[in-house]
């Protein structure tokens, strides 16, 4: 009960921890304090139950109605009361140790309360004579301001909760096949590729799906085919709608697929980036009748397959940020500005993907590769223009006749991607790439891979000012990756053929 008479003498938990030095630690601090901020919830819900037991909403006034009423609203007031501490406490929260004392001491508070209300309605049957015509009668403006006062705090819970608990949700679901891990063999074929040992096959088309947003990026996916087409290999960039729904390019995706297979006569093999790479698998899982002897394998390459931690709490309903439409904001910018669907980043969010995945499995015949990194955070990538991304927005009118309406943007994403690798790790102590949990970027029954390099997520596509010549280049990587598909289709071919025997 300290907690409750502290907050309602006006005291309250610290939200950020004491600093002597100024405001140097405060952004740290304000995300490490988190089990402060479920506290501080966890006084606000204490106090609206006191408030529900002291101002219980009834009034008593002279009427000439029999006390038989005053029983039926007393009982009410007490089953009211009762729903209400049920949605009011806050109960198995990682982030607090007190969540137990919390709950009994909210719980004692509540049922002296419905004790009194008890008392009330016996006196008022006993003894009609002592209390002729008392009624008790809801105060239907109380109850609203209590509905909205526990509404903002389950608010603040939820956002302050986030996707705690959804991160990782693939390698906890027992339904979903295990992943094997193939980093050293990556490696091995890396360095091969390095030392200038190419192993793809001519006998495929190879099929580059992009992520969002690659629309309004001209050089996306650029260097790579550049790359494919100096080894004689045929190499094609799938021109989608990257900013549609999943299921949309899914088709799209399926589409380019026969068209390349019924042109060339070869089988292709995929391989997408970011969500190009949820699109790609969405095909394929989608149409893997139509396409199994059309396609020879799939990477994933820093893709949500299982959702983000970004688009999850961008868009997540019934949060703290819905009092600023931040996804009114959100609409705006990818329906108006970008001319996308706003289903492209709702299909990204755990609760979409958990959705899709329960009616849609990759087969477990095709050759799938996964590949995730995590980001730099150090203060030099924070502060340096590591990665540019050209981009060009549309405009509302031309500049000048003959010349396009877009707006050339360059921006610096190496910075903006180690900053939101730093908030991902610090708010749920979770490895990133910026975008997407390494945890959430692994296909269950796919050959991972699970490189100790610092890499962000726009690094895979676009253009770095300073990348070190002793390491690989996107391009390497890609090749290394598709190389390694054709080796686990050999494999999976293999044990196929023993079966058999």
């Amino acid at each position: 009960m300290r907690d409750a008479e502290r907050c309602r003498n006006g005291e309250s938990a610290p939200l950020v921890a004491q600093n002597d030095k100024g405001f140097d630690g405060l952004i740290p601090q304000l995300f490490t304090s988190l089990p402060a901020l479920n506290e501080a919830v966890s006084c606000l819900a204490q106090t609206t139950t006191y408030f529900t037991g002291c101002f219980s909403d009834y009034a008593v006034e002279p009427s000439t109605r029999d006390s038989g009423d005053s029983v039926v609203h007393a009982q009410e007031l007490e089953t009211f009361s009762s729903v209400q501490t049920e949605d009011t406490v806050i109960s198995d929260h990682p982030f607090s140790s007190e969540s137990t004392s919390t709950l009994a001491e909210s719980s004692s508070l509540v049922n002296a309360t419905s004790a009194n209300h008890v008392g009330i309605a016996r006196a008022t049957a006993g003894d009609p004579s002592e209390n002729t015509g008392v009624i008790v009668h809801s105060n239907h403006n109380g109850q609203n301001g209590i509905s909205m006062f526990q509404g903002l705090i389950e608010r603040a819970q939820r956002t302050v909760r986030g996707s705690a608990d959804d991160i990782g949700w693939l390698k906890r679901d027992p339904e979903m096949p295990p992943v094997e891990d193939g980093t050293e063999k990556f490696a091995e074929i890396l360095d091969n590729i390095r030392h200038g040992l190419h192993k793809l096959p001519n006998a495929m088309v190879y099929l580059l799906v992009p992520g969002l947003f690659s629309n309004h990026g001209p050089l996306y996916f650029v260097s790579t085919k550049t790359s494919f087409s100096k080894l004689g290999l045929t190499c094609h960039i799938a021109k989608i709608h990257s900013e549609a729904s999943v299921e949309k390019n899914a088709k799209e995706i399926k589409d380019y697929i026969e068209e390349i297979y019924w042109g060339s006569k070869k089988r292709v093999l995929l391989l997408g980036h970011s969500k190009g790479g949820v699109d790609a698998a969405a095909a394929l899982s989608i149409y893997w009748s139509d396409l199994k002897d059309k396609v020879a394998g799939l990477a994933i390459a820093q893709s949500p397959y299982g959702g983000s931690p970004i688009a999850s709490d961008i868009l997540r309903e019934g949060q703290l940020g819905d009092y600023v439409n931040i996804r009114k904001l959100m609409e705006i910018l990818i329906c108006k500005v970008i001319k996308g669907d706003m289903q492209a980043l709702e299909d990204l969010t755990y609760k979409r993907r958990k959705e899709f995945l329960k009616k849609h499995h990759l087969p477990r015949e095709l050759p799938v590769v996964s590949f995730h990194t995590e980001a730099g955070i150090t203060p030099a990538v924070l502060a340096t223009l590591s990665h540019i991304a050209h981009a060009e927005l549309p405009l509302t009118a031309p500049l000048s006749d003959g010349q396009p309406a877009r707006l050339p943007v360059v921006m610096p994403l190496g910075a903006v991607m180690a900053a939101c690798a730093q908030l991902l790790r610090v708010r749920y102590s979770e490895k990133s790439d910026g975008v997407v949990a390494r945890c959430d970027a692994e296909a269950p029954g796919s050959v991972v891979v699970r490189p100790k390099r610092k890499l962000d997520h726009a690094w895979m596509v676009y253009s770095s000012l300073n990348d070190d010549p002793s390491e690989a280049d996107a391009a390497q990587v890609c090749e290394a990756l598709l190389t390694l598909v054709v080796e686990v289709g050999q494999k999976k071919r293999r044990e196929l053929s023993m079966k058999d025997e």
